[in-house]
């Protein structure tokens, strides 16, 4: 089978020999061989495991992603980063922890830029809110919302 795996600014990994390929979802881990059924799945944060037709185990962390087998023959995985090694002890402790942290920090980032959002929305409105009355130029009486003196 082929796995190609890419980011939105590198090709990471493009080998035609993998046998096997073991990967996670939100399900859990699941594995592909040869001749799997058409499939897509959105990845979770963890580390992609393959082996080659010669038996030796590769590994990459994937930063989630989408994974997709075409045809039995093609394994193809979109994700936002990646990083590609053969000590899974060091990816799965350094690499996933790091891929964790920052995912946090965007989630927490993007949370602040909401509640900012919504904080200038709601001043928006109480601006242009119409006030229940209005007092006339020159200090007499006050306008009601539809327009009328009261």
């Amino acid at each position: 089978m082929r796995l190609l795996v890419t980011t939105p600014l590198a090709v990471i990994t493009d080998v035609d020999d993998v046998g096997q390929l073991r990967a996670e979802d939100e399900t859990g881990a699941f594995g592909v061989l040869p001749g799997h059924a058409d499939f897509l799945t959105a990845l979770s944060l963890s580390v992609v495991s393959w082996r080659d037709a010669g038996g030796a185990e590769h590994h990459l962390a994937v930063r989630g992603g989408m994974l997709e087998v075409r045809g039995g023959t093609v394994i193809s995985i979109a994700t936002r980063e990646a990083v590609a090694g053969d000590d899974l002890h060091r990816l799965e402790t350094e690499v996933l922890a790091s891929f964790q942290r920052r995912s946090e920090e965007e989630l927490t980032a993007h949370s602040d830029a909401q509640r900012l959002y919504l904080a200038a929305i709601r001043q928006i409105c109480r601006y242009l809110r119409p006030e229940r009355a209005r007092p006339l130029p020159g200090g007499q009486g006050a306008i009601s919302a539809d327009g009328f003196e009261q």
